[in-house]
């Protein structure tokens, strides 16, 4: 399993090729309740909402629990000064890393400094 950032879901909707040939056959992909979130709030009308939920309904969902919430927490605390790392970037990081999950991001530089964290290439 590995988790999807953000950023891959929204080239992947967009039917980026080059993103979309990054996705291997046969491995499964899940996200970060978060991830809905933010594609949700960036979605222009309720038919794109339908567009999107129906897209996120193949993968699996990990939700905010007390172990992951605790250590976004610790990441935000540790990195938010130093790194400007945000809320949304904290809790998905924090997924993957409570899930024990590599994390594919098209932002490397946002989460390479997180310790504990496994990125994929």
């Amino acid at each position: 399993m590995i988790l999807l950032d953000t950023n891959i879901l929204i080239e992947v909707l967009k039917g980026n090729k080059s993103i979309i040939e990054k996705l291997l056959p046969g491995t499964q992909y899940g996200i970060s309740v978060v991830c809905s979130m933010e594609l949700i709030y960036g979605a222009r009308d309720k038919a794109e909402v339908k567009k999107i939920e129906d897209a996120l309904s193949q993968l699996q969902c990990y939700h905010i629990t007390s172990s992951i919430s605790k250590t976004a927490l610790e990441l935000m605390r540790k990195y938010s000064k130093s790194h400007g790392l945000g809320i949304p970037d904290a809790l998905i990081a924090a997924t993957a890393i409570i899930e024990e999950l590599p994390l594919l991001t098209l932002n490397i530089k946002d989460f390479r400094y997180i310790d504990d964290l496994s990125l994929c290439d």
